[in-house]
């Protein structure tokens, strides 16, 4: 196609999302090369990250541009040649093998814990927050930890298992302000080893552990952001061994990213810079490996607090560039501010969500009722209304 039909054809799909080719707007793209259209049509959302990260292009907000791109859902008009072998792969291959998660999770989260300590919150809490009256990061993240806490009823003693612990900081904040024993898994051993140390002291188990590999009875199990890593081969299991070790009358709440509709592959660029192996569940997904094993009792949906908390990550990222960048080159800045605001992009589209989804094992007696926080400060307290409430309801002996 002669260069000048490329351009024509790539400016008439922006300006479907109001994007103009150097335009005067903060979302519209400036181009640096016009080799641009062509690989872009051609390969699509890999090509278009790729070419970014190679400066062939850039934009003053990039999350603005991704959400506009978003709703007018240009990435289904454009399909990388490369598609058909990705899907072919993805439905003939389990993806998320132990072995291949086992690499999959350290290449992300082994890139350096001093970038993470850097770009997250004091928790190091690489999640949602949860920003409803929160004036800040550290409030955000405390409160969606409170709320994930108080929807789990725990009491002291209570035995619990965090199925993707990241770097300690939800097993440190439950031991220490509800005095529970956590056990905490990981695939990342640069995140154990931190665990390990920011978790001294207190009741807290740190293994370096695949979930298909878990054993003993837990009174309440939670799993916050590591859902996204599954992939749909293996949701069913998940589920199962998730049901297998909580003991009766339990609690598992799953806080996950979910997608609208059902798919087999996530992005290519997400896959091939970011996450690799990773899948966004949809409803269906979990709903359909959830049944038989559990009753639903609550469903809560928090998506765009996503957007917010993307965008501070960006700015604490930048904010410290200039001492992370004797560990990390130009090329990965420009990959990673490009995977934080395309992500901001897709919440603030709605085309991406967040869910917190509580299950109990046989059904709560006389139904669940979703607990709520009533301000920043109330989050700062154990729950006492919220534990006089469940603790009249069936208990379970830890394991």
């Amino acid at each position: 196609m002669p260069a000048e039909s490329l351009y024509r054809k790539f400016s008439d799909l922006l300006a479907l999302a109001g994007i103009t080719i150097n335009g005067p707007h903060p979302w519209d793209i400036q181009v640096h090369d016009d080799r641009l259209y062509g690989r872009v049509l051609a390969g699509g959302s890999l090509a278009l990250g790729e070419a970014y990260m190679d400066r062939w292009w850039d934009c003053p907000r990039l999350d603005e541009f991704f959400a506009r791109v978003l709703r007018a859902r240009l990435d289904t008009r454009v399909q990388a040649r490369s598609w058909l072998w990705a899907a072919l792969k993805a439905r003939l291959l389990n993806m998320q093998s132990p072995e291949r998660s086992r690499s999959h999770i350290r290449r992300h989260y082994d890139l350096g814990n001093h970038l993470y300590r850097r770009m997250l919150d004091k928790r190091m809490i690489y999640s949602c927050g949860y920003w409803d009256g929160a004036r800040n990061l550290d409030e955000a993240q405390e409160n969606k930890l409170e709320l994930t806490a108080r929807k789990l009823g725990l009491r002291p003693d209570m035995r619990v298992l965090d199925i993707g612990c990241g770097w300690g900081g939800a097993a440190r904040y439950m031991a220490e302000r509800y005095g529970v024993e956590v056990v905490g898994i990981t695939l990342s051993p640069r995140q154990a080893e931190l665990a390990r140390e920011v978790c001294a002291g207190l009741p807290v188990e740190i293994r370096l552990q695949d979930y298909r590999e878990l054993s003993g009875t837990y009174d309440r199990v939670f799993s916050i952001g590591m859902f996204e890593h599954v992939g749909y081969r293996n949701h069913c299991t998940f589920m199962r061994i998730a049901r297998e070790v909580l003991a009766p009358g339990g609690l598992f709440l799953l806080h996950t990213i979910g997608g609208n509709t059902s798919v087999r592959r996530t992005d290519a660029w997400i896959d091939r810079y970011i996450f690799p192996g990773s899948m966004l569940p949809s409803a269906a997904n979990i709903t359909s490996a959830a049944e038989g094993c559990f009753v639903l009792e609550d469903w809560h949906g928090f998506g765009p607090d996503y957007d917010r908390t993307l965008m501070q990550w960006h700015a604490n990222f930048n904010a410290h560039w200039e001492e992370l960048k004797q560990d990390y080159d130009e090329r990965f800045r420009r990959m990673w501010n490009y995977y934080l605001l395309s992500c901001a992009g897709s919440f603030r589209a709605r085309k991406n969500q967040v869910w917190q989804v509580v299950l109990s094992a046989e059904g709560v007696a006389g139904g669940y009722r979703r607990p709520h926080l009533e301000h920043t400060e109330a989050a700062s307290q154990p729950p006492l209304s919220a534990l006089a409430q469940n603790a009249s309801r069936p208990s379970s002996p830890a394991g």
